[in-house]
């Protein structure tokens, strides 16, 4: 491989920091030391871009200071200083100060490098009104274009039309405004994402009342949501005047309207806020979503109106770790209000859906396999509320458990408790006489005795229940409802044609495994239906997932789905990161790496028992994400392309040939499982 594995450049990371230095009003030497103790600070843990606040040389409330020559020229000379000194430092600094240019004074970020100025940035939009006065001191950067200027010994780019592009490190491209820029309607960061920067940086000072930091929030989380951007925002904190203002010092780092990471406000003390920003997934959804494009030809391309200005970052290609909060579980947010709030809407989403279907098909019955196990567990649960929201008998819903040659009597216990607790119709075909009679048709080994348990032997008997359902169907005029999950489908782990793939609808097929048993704990925590279903319920979700073909070995151990396809855990991690974002293989076994390698560390999603937190590392990982490529792109998509109707429940979470993902069904891994070899040890 040509770059080191365990680098976060070697993936597209970049490494920011969003900082509130202390401040003393109206003195350029104190405020330029002060940044210049956290440049040194962010060099030492590995920051590439470090932003502080809107004119934080001068600090910003310090009135008619601005006209005096005197601490303009030392304005100057401090940002000739610490030019100067980022000759030593890695991380390229945005810095505000009042900057003279044509016989008129801006509000500008300058951005240092290497010893160089690469640019200075004027505001566009000064506030002139309740408690802001700027008009009286600067000139209005807005219309400022293709200009240059001379600051601290340097002939260096002027205006608002700038984008900072890195020579070699790709995606590490940013662009800066200044604080009432973004609160306008028509902020300058939008021009600039659409001519391709990727990390958006706001120098503020924005001083605070009562409910002004979420208003930052919104905007800050908004912004970096429409431009499919990080937005960088650092507003004055510690020594900044009061004589008629307070400062709270909010310094956050968002990307994709995620919060990333975030500053204590009202510190007495510097802070920065750091995190790594996944620059290559930006440029990837934008790549993926041509109403970015389109926004970007509607606003005449503002690619050709801007100056890219390039610059040698010289990154480093060491391990300094991951500063980025990972999810082990994609599907499933750690944050208890969060995951409440997903499992209200998912579960909605899906009874929507089959509310719908129901009245669309007019069907009198429902028709539904129950085999205790989560997923048919958790449909069965969909159908009883959209029974109940039409007003439906739940007799009308017709389960049925179909036990096999392997079917254990604890889920077929669970399946009939299940059906009697919510008051469906249930009733139990046992499926071993048809499935001898066809082996025997088919003179399978097994007819004669011989325990032969092959993918025919197993198919027999998935097929059968198919059939009997979809037969079922015809007899009591209703339709067949689905339960396979979004896991099962990405893996191609289902028997096709007749078989667990196909059904008249499908509620779960937008949901991975690992979500699942959230919205069962879910149902149960939030009494969605009766009380009586829940031991039930809570028993379905300590049973080992298992398809129950195949007898248990001589040692008594079940049929293991896990064992074959790998851990759902880690295929739903790479099914997320593979399908939503179109990351390359050994960026997800590095994301995969960082999120699963010690259970002790990060966050757990709510109630998740103990003993279950796994971890893993980095050759097992690798293992079953080759598993994974292999079966999602080369073996199973021929199944996916014929999948039966269903609701779209979570973002990243679809694989409907109608919808989110299509591909040809005679694809090959070769290229994934190619670059998963070359570039993971």
């Amino acid at each position: 491989m040509t770059k080191p594995f365990h680098a976060i450049h070697s993936h597209g990371f970049v490494r920011v920091a969003s900082c509130t230095p202390a401040l003393a009003v109206g003195d350029p030497g104190f405020n330029a030391a002060q940044t210049l103790e956290l440049a040194k600070a962010g060099h030492a843990r590995g920051c590439d871009l470090m932003l502080f606040p809107e004119l934080g040389l001068s600090a910003y409330a310090i009135d008619d200071l601005f006209l005096q020559d005197a601490l303009l020229r030392r304005v100057e000379a401090e940002i000739e200083s610490l030019a100067a000194a980022s000759k030593d430092l890695t991380p390229v600094l945005i810095v505000g100060a009042p900057v003279e240019h044509s016989g008129a004074l801006y509000n500008c970020a300058v951005v240092l490098s290497r010893g160089k100025i690469l640019g200075v940035v004027p505001k566009s939009f000064l506030p002139n009104y309740r408690e802001f006065y700027e008009n009286r001191w600067f000139a209005p950067g807005a219309g400022v274009t293709g200009l240059t200027t001379r600051l601290a010994g340097q002939s260096v780019p002027f205006g608002t039309d700038l984008v900072f592009q890195a020579a070699d490190l790709a995606d590490f491209s940013f662009a800066a405004e200044i604080c009432e820029d973004f609160w306008s309607p028509t902020p300058p960061s939008t021009q600039a994402a659409l001519a391709g920067a990727l990390i958006l940086c706001n120098l503020s000072a924005s001083n605070i009342v009562v409910g002004k930091a979420d208003e930052r929030e919104l905007l800050c989380a908004s912004q970096s949501m429409r431009c499919m951007a990080a937005y960088l925002y650092s507003a004055a904190g510690p020594g900044e005047s009061t004589t008629d203002l307070a400062w709270d010092g909010q310094a956050t780092v968002h990307e994709l309207g995620k919060l990333m990471a975030q500053t204590d406000r009202f510190p007495t003390h510097a802070q920065m806020a750091v995190a790594d920003i996944d620059v290559e997934r930006l440029r990837l959804e934008r790549l993926r979503t041509p109403t970015f494009n389109n926004a970007a030809v509607a606003a005449g391309r503002p690619e050709k109106a801007f100056r890219r200005i390039a610059f040698d970052h010289q990154p480093t290609f060491d391990d300094i770790g991951l500063e980025r909060r990972l999810d082990r579980f994609p599907f499933v947010p750690h944050d208890p209000a969060r995951l409440d709030q997903d499992c209200y809407e998912a579960f909605n989403i899906q009874v929507q859906g089959l509310t719908q279907r129901l009245r669309a098909t007019k069907s009198k019955h429902l028709i539904i396999g129950i085999s205790g196990g989560l997923d048919s567990t958790h449909a069965l649960l969909v159908a009883c509320r959209a029974f109940d929201l039409l007003g439906k008998p739940r007799a009308d819903i017709l389960g049925f458990t179909m036990p096999g040659f392997a079917t254990s009597e604890g889920t077929k216990a669970n399946a009939w408790a299940l059906m009697t607790a919510l008051g469906v119709t249930g009733q139990e075909i046992d499926i071993k006489p048809a499935a001898r009679q066809m082996l025997a048709d088919m003179d399978h080994p097994f007819a004669k005795g011989d325990p032969v348990y092959d993918i025919t032997f197993e198919n027999v008997q998935a097929g059968l229940r198919t059939d009997y359902l979809f037969r079922l169907a015809n007899r009591h005029s209703g339709f067949v409802l689905g339960t396979g999950d979004l896991s099962e489908i990405a893996l191609g782990w289902n028997t096709y044609g007749v078989g667990d793939q196909m059904s008249h609808y499908n509620v779960n097929g937008s949901l991975a495994k690992t979500l699942i048993q959230h919205l069962i704990r879910w149902v149960v925590k939030t009494g969605q239906l009766e009380a009586a279903a829940s031991k039930t319920l809570m028993a379905v979700l300590d049973t080992e997932i298992s398809p129950e073909l195949v007898p248990a070995d001589a040692s008594g151990a079940i049929q293991s789905t896990q064992a074959k396809v790998g851990p759902y855990e880690l295929q739903d991690f790479s099914l997320y990161h593979i399908t939503r974002f179109g990351l390359r293989p050994s960026k997800v076994a590095f994301l995969a790496w960082h999120a699963w390698r010690d259970a002790s560390a990060g966050d757990w999603p709510p109630n998740f028992p103990e003993g279950t937190r796994n971890a893993y590392d980095l050759a097992t990982i690798k293992t079953w994400l080759s598993v994974f490529l292999f079966r999602f792109f080369e073996i199973s998509q021929f199944k996916r392309s014929a999948m039966p109707n269903g609701p779209k429940v979570i973002s990243g979470g679809a694989l409907s040939p109608r919808g989110d993902w299509r591909a040809p069904s005679d694809g090959t891994a070769r290229v994934w499982l190619d670059e998963l070899e070359a570039n993971v040890p």
